[in-house]
């Protein structure tokens, strides 16, 4: 389970590395336009899309590089289970939030944010998952 979660966290990577561009980006592209209401560019470059002048896409990159880290580097220590949980459900709490923001106040979507959304959720079932098998094994 630990390889799938890292090949989850690769590719949160790289989906945060596209919308960190698209973030930066100085014009507009139909590369994720496909009407007003799933639009990248309008989600990426809302007053929504940074926290304290730091870009939501680039707190996916390191929130999905931790995940990595932890699911390769770190996987044979006792505690690494549950700090997975917990950042993969810290992950998708802001997910969450941020596709509340996308639904009720700019009422557009982002592919590459619902694709994050769809990574960090199945990460974080993988991760629970992982817990509960280690705690059973363990009593």
């Amino acid at each position: 389970m630990y390889w799938t979660i890292a090949a989850l966290s690769l590719a949160g990577i790289i989906v945060s590395a596209i919308s960190l561009q698209r973030h930066y980006a100085k014009s507009t592209t139909s590369f994720c336009e496909f009407s007003q209401k799933f639009n990248c560019d309008i989600v990426n470059r809302s007053e929504y899309s940074s926290i304290m002048d730091i870009p939501v896409a680039g707190i996916g990159v390191l929130g999905y590089g931790l995940l990595l880290a932890l699911s390769t580097f770190y996987r044979n220590r006792a505690e690494t289970p549950t700090r997975l949980v917990l950042a993969a459900a810290a992950g998708l709490a802001f997910a969450l939030y941020l596709t509340y923001v996308e639904a009720y106040v700019l009422e557009a979507w982002c592919i590459l944010c619902l694709s994050s959304l769809a990574l960090i959720a199945i990460t974080t079932l993988l991760a629970a998952l992982l817990r509960f098998k280690v705690a059973r094994d363990v009593s």
